[in-house]
């Protein structure tokens, strides 16, 4: 089983359908990570595959892809714009844990508290997110620390059903990735006095994600605490990547 497959599929093609895409460079080792977990007939393999691309306006299109059972699957896809452009992040976590699954979609906003920015970026998701939220319960709280890393239009739930994943989840996830894919075919340059706020917008974001990344524990877990590492901070959210 792979719960998420679809969902990596479905958004790499309509990236490189819509935009001109080249490779991302993944670091050394980072490509494809496995592990034997459990023990006697529980035993299986836990498998990371990484993807990553780049185009004229975001400087990395990534996935992390977890497949290790009908118990454990994840994909983590996050879109990161170029510095000379203010469009938000494009963020879906997708888990699905034995205790259950954990959804969360956003455009995560560089500037969540100037009302121009939410204007430009989020009231034109909040139909979307409306009309899911309707379908998909709330899942409850989160840290406050995170909130202000979200949008109004945050979509999170814990869905009990893996049918209703597998379709009012992925409709979901298409149509707000068809929504992003329209701000990116909009968006112009900034004027370069500009771009220094978002790069430290950006850099906020990189520090706490890598910081309080969920999966460090589970891929400790798998692969040990050197790999995990390495594999968040050169690749899930490379510091590096949003200097000037």
């Amino acid at each position: 089983m792979s719960l998420y497959k679809p969902f990596l599929d479905y958004a790499l093609d309509f990236l490189q359908t819509k935009f001109a895409c080249t490779a991302y460079p993944i670091p050394p080792g980072c490509g494809e990570k496995s592990a034997l977990v459990g023990k006697g007939a529980h035993q299986h393999t836990v498998k990371t595959t990484s993807y990553a691309l780049q185009t004229d306006k975001l400087r990395q299109i990534r996935a992390a892809h977890v497949e290790g059972g009908s118990n454990l699957q994840v994909l983590n896809f996050v879109i990161f714009p170029r510095l000379a452009y203010d469009l938000p992040f494009f963020g879906a976590d997708l888990v699905t844990l034995p205790g259950g699954h954990l959804i969360a979609i956003d455009m995560q906003p560089l500037f969540r508290d100037d009302p121009a920015y939410q204007a430009k970026y989020t009231e034109p998701v909040l139909a979307i997110h409306q009309r899911y939220q309707a379908l998909l319960p709330w899942g409850g709280d989160f840290p406050a620390e995170a909130a202000c890393f979200f949008s109004p239009a945050f979509l999170w739930t814990r869905p009990k059903e893996t049918e209703v994943v597998q379709t009012v989840v992925f409709q979901a996830f298409q149509e707000y990735l068809q929504k992003y894919g329209e701000f990116v075919e909009r968006a112009e340059p900034v004027p370069a006095v500009k771009r220094p706020l978002i790069a430290a917008a950006q850099q906020r974001y990189l520090d706490y994600r890598a910081a309080k990344d969920p999966a460090r524990g589970m891929f400790t877990r798998f692969y040990g605490a050197e790999w995990t590492e390495a594999y968040i901070h050169s690749f899930l959210f490379p510091q590096e990547s949003v200097e000037l």
